[in-house]
Order: structure tokens, then C-alpha cells, then sequence
């Protein structure tokens, strides 16, 4: 138990607590494959393996009452943030216990405690959702900055770039982070993006860098100044990660066998790993001790999850109106 306290001690941001996260993700996505494997996670999940550094890196630059906004490739960003693995697990799964108890599954997790507002399956869509939650935050005499996580699929869609000009144009306390994995499902930037990401957020006049997104203290830094810029008043940023995902766009891909990628590119790919290059600033007995940890965080998660029963069917249309108003039967044509 004192070896768990002395590892948890550690701040988000120092050495020990980037290892931390990074180990944390990769664990828990690991995990979590293997409950769609065993059934236990119906329908799938878009593994976040790979891309650790970013949602560590760019968390850790946070407060608590920050707040973020994710992607279908959420899970990472969730952990990194600060929502429990066991009740982001058991979301995952579909059970009563989950943050969003069972409803909304591994692509739409939120936790509104750890300011998280949600994950969201449409491509570039939390762009506003976050304009919108810094405006709101201003509003209220607050100063928290609002992050919006995006891939570099979604920096053509207009609605991010709506918000991005928006956010440019009142000076919102935002920051915008594009996690350039090179594809958008299976289509390479190259073939998508015309000019450049940081060009996007050039245009609106917001300050804009490219940064090594498998390395969680470039991440980090970079997503430091920008934050500290936000919530002095100085307005929007975007922050392109460089990043691979080492694993399928979905778990799906494990089964169909999709071929859009070579083995030399992805051996490429694995060879920088954010758990090692941070790993590496560790001692040994600092990185034996926290592995120890997130093992029996992530075991303690998985048996959370399988324990906990599924929402009872009688409930299925609770949640859906404010006021508390349940659907009415529909009438015959």
C-alpha cells in the first residue's frame, strides 16, 4: 500500500506521472481488446495504442476544472484526464456501473466531475462543443480553458473550422489538438489534407505548431504554453501531434483483415513507443513500482466491469428528457 501511495504521489506532470498515464492507456486498451475478443465488449472499440503521449502530454498541462472534449479514439483522453478505469471499463462494457451507466459505450464517455464532456462519434463535431464550453466558462468570470482533441481527419470538416473561427475571433480561452496518426480511417493525409494542418489554425491567427506526439514532455510543453497563453486571455491555439497508431482504426480490422498499411511502415511505426521514451526517463525501480500499479489498477477494473450487471431493459428510455417525460407508445399510420 505504501509502495501504491508514493507512485500516486506524483504530479500529472513530473516524469514519474507521464510514465504513469502512458502505461495506464496502453494497459487499459490492451485490456480492453481482449474483452471484445471474449464478447464482454459488444460491437468493438478504436484502440488508442500508440498515441499515449498525446492525451498524457496534453492533460497534464490541465487543472482539474479544465475541460476536454474527445473522439470515437476516446479512452485515452477520458484516463488521461482524471474519469476512474473501472467505471470507464464498465462503460465500455455496457454496464449499469459505467460513467455514463452502460449508455453510452466506448465512444461517447463523459464525466462532467472530471471535466470531461464527452466523446463524440461524428467526425470534427466537439470543435463547437468546446468553442462553446470556454465561452460559457468566460461568461461565469471563470478562467478554465477548454481542449478539443481531433484527428487529422476531421480538419477538413466545416464545423470544426467554424469553431476555430469563432474561437479566433472572441479570443476564446481553447486549445486545439489535432492527433495526425497519418490516417483517417484508412485515407493518408497526404491524400486528404490540401496545404498543411497548422495552416488551418494559421488562418484564423491562432498560434500554431507541430510537435512530436510520441514524446509525452514535447506534448506536454508545448500543450503547457499554449494553455497558460488560453487562460491568461490570449486567446486560441492548435497543437499538431505527430503520432502512429499502432493497433486497427477499429477492432474490426482484427477479423476483416484490411490491408492499407504495410508491415515495414507499421514495424516503422512501433519503433519509437511513448511507454518507452518515457519509460527511459525513469529508474528502474521507478518504472517496476508504477507498472506494479497500473497492473492492479487495470486488474481491479476488469473485474469491476465483469461484476457489474447490465442496465435493466425497463429502464431503456429513462435519461432521454430532461423534464423526466417518457416516450409515448407510437400511433398507427
Amino acid at each position: 500500500m505504501a509502495l501504491l501511495t508514493a507512485v500516486a504521489a506524483h504530479a500529472p506532470d513530473s516524469d514519474v506521472g507521464l510514465y504513469r498515464t502512458v502505461r495506464l492507456i496502453r494497459r487499459f486498451e490492451e485490456r480492453a481488446v481482449e474483452l471484445v475478443r471474449s464478447g464482454d465488449i459488444i460491437g468493438g472499440i478504436h484502440p488508442y495504442t500508440g498515441q499515449e503521449a498525446v492525451a498524457a502530454g496534453v492533460c497534464a498541462a490541465l487543472r482539474v476544472d479544465d475541460m476536454i472534449t474527445s473522439t470515437h479514439r476516446g479512452h485515452g483522453h477520458v484516463l488521461a484526464k482524471g474519469a476512474d478505469p473501472a467505471r470507464t471499463l464498465a462503460e465500455l462494457a455496457g454496464r449499469a456501473t459505467g460513467l455514463n451507466r452502460g449508455r453510452g459505450g466506448s465512444m461517447h464517455a463523459a464525466d462532467f466531475g472530471s471535466g470531461i464532456l464527452g466523446a463524440n462519434a461524428i467526425v470534427g463535431a466537439n470543435g463547437a462543443i468546446t468553442a462553446g464550453a470556454a465561452w460559457a466558462a468566460r461568461q461565469d468570470g471563470g478562467d478554465q480553458v477548454a481542449v478539443s482533441f481531433f484527428g487529422d481527419g476531421a480538419v477538413n470538416q466545416g464545423v470544426l473550422l467554424e469553431a476555430m473561427n469563432l474561437a479566433a475571433l472572441w479570443r476564446l480561452p481553447t486549445l486545439f489538438v489535432c492527433e495526425n496518426n497519418g490516417y483517417a480511417t484508412t485515407l493518408t493525409v497526404a491524400d486528404a489534407v490540401a496545404g498543411t494542418i497548422t495552416g488551418r489554425g494559421e488562418a484564423f491567427g491562432m498560434p500554431s505548431v507541430t510537435v512530436d506526439g510520441m514524446d509525452p514532455r514535447a506534448v506536454l510543453d508545448a500543450a503547457r504554453e499554449a494553455v497558460d497563453r488560453a487562460r491568461a486571455g490570449g486567446g486560441p491555439s492548435l497543437v499538431e501531434c505527430l503520432t502512429y497508431r499502432f493497433d486497427a482504426h477499429h477492432t474490426w480490422e482484427h477479423k476483416a483483415r484490411v490491408r492499407y498499411r504495410d508491415d515495414d511502415e507499421v514495424r516503422s511505426g512501433r519503433e519509437r513507443d511513448p511507454v518507452e521514451i518515457q519509460g527511459a526517463r525513469l529508474t528502474g525501480d521507478e518504472r517496476t513500482s508504477v507498472d506494479a500499479e497500473v497492473e492492479a489498477v487495470v486488474d481491479a477494473a476488469v473485474a469491476f466491469a465483469l461484476d457489474s450487471p447490465h442496465p435493466d431493459p425497463v429502464g431503456a428510455l429513462d435519461h432521454l428528457y430532461a423534464t423526466g417525460m417518457r416516450a409515448r407508445p407510437g400511433g398507427g399510420g
